[in-house]
């Protein structure tokens, strides 16, 4: 199975249930891999297979206008809209706030999900 992956995808995102953040944004960086047609190779065509840049613009789009209190949801919200949206067999998906604690460069989740009961190939 062919896969894209999207690393180090850093945006502003409303995020978290703390006062400090919900009155601003945060920074967040977003790892993405997803299963995508083997007839993409086969055909070097764009229409088969998910065009990374509109999954990028998608998720920017989205995380401007919405609020989560969790990364946790923000996540499965990310997921949903790869199966539902770009037709995506299988997600993993890392999301990180940058900066929101002293001491700490990174807090973040790991979520992997298959569709329709399609599972997410081992780690290469």
């Amino acid at each position: 199975m062919d896969f894209i992956f999207v690393e180090g995808l850093q945006l502003q995102a409303w995020v978290g249930i703390y006062p400090r953040e919900q009155a601003a944004p945060q920074s967040v960086e977003i790892n993405l891999t997803f299963g995508v047609p083997d007839a993409a190779a086969e055909h070097d065509d764009i229409a088969d297979t998910i065009d990374y840049d509109k999954v990028v613009c998608r998720i920017r789009e989205l995380l401007a206008e919405q609020h989560f209190n969790l990364l946790e949801t923000l996540g499965e919200f990310l997921i949903g809209i790869m199966f539902e949206e770009f037709g995506a067999p299988w997600v993993r998906l890392s999301i990180a706030k940058l900066g929101v604690l002293r001491g700490v460069h990174r807090v973040g989740v790991y979520i992997e999900r298959g569709r329709d009961g399609v599972s997410v190939p081992p780690r290469v």
